[in-house]
């Protein structure tokens, strides 16, 4: 500004012509004051209006960090990066406070099936009864995952003996070997589920 138009802002200002005019809050300073910078790192929010000239010099002179140890420096930048929000890392939800993560009671579960998350916190996945060996592979031979019960044994075993009877059409050789495998896994199975 020249030094006319300078005078003419103070003149109007303190008549109080140009109320919206912001004036220099730096000490002495006569100019507008038209830019604004925080007043405190903890009033960020909360503006300090300056010239040009007094903006610069009160920039140089700015530190956010001013005050703080290096551990609490250290922790405000690593904050920063997350925008202050809380964070975890990955996968490491603590299964002891899964209760308080889920709202268990506003679940609607008539068969019970989240009962062991609600007690222990642990999986609800169910747990497959232990079968021995010859069960296991007799199931494997079948293509099921639990023996069930007779009639559906006997349904399995008609399907399976349709597939690879050795006068069935189109069958490769090695069809003896898997009719075989067959009977042998319901002569099993048909003895565990009629005990």
């Amino acid at each position: 500004m020249t030094m006319e138009l300078e005078t003419e802002f103070l003149k109007r200002h303190r008549n109080g012509q140009d109320t919206d005019a912001q004036m220099c809050e730096w000490q002495d300073c006569p100019h507008e004051g038209a830019h604004r910078a925080p007043k405190s790192r903890d009033e960020l929010n909360t503006f300090r209006w300056f010239c040009t000239v007094h903006a610069r010099e009160y920039n140089r002179s700015w530190n956010y960090y001013d005050g703080m140890s290096d551990d609490e420096v250290e922790a405000d930048v690593r904050q920063d990066t997350v925008w202050h929000r809380p964070t975890w890392r990955l996968g490491s939800n603590d299964p002891a406070n899964l209760e308080t993560a889920i709202n268990f009671d506003s679940i609607n579960d008539p068969f019970d099936i989240l009962k062991n998350a609600r007690s222990d916190g642990s999986s609800s996945k169910p747990s497959s009864p232990s079968y021995s060996p010859d069960i296991i592979r007799a199931l494997s031979v079948f293509e099921l995952t639990s023996p069930g019960n007779v009639d559906t044994v006997k349904q399995r075993y008609k399907e399976l003996v349709k597939r690879y009877h050795p006068d069935a059409k189109g069958l490769k050789s090695g069809s003896d070997e898997k009719i075989k495998n067959v009977n042998a896994a319901y002569n099993i199975l048909i003895d565990f589920v009629t005990c």
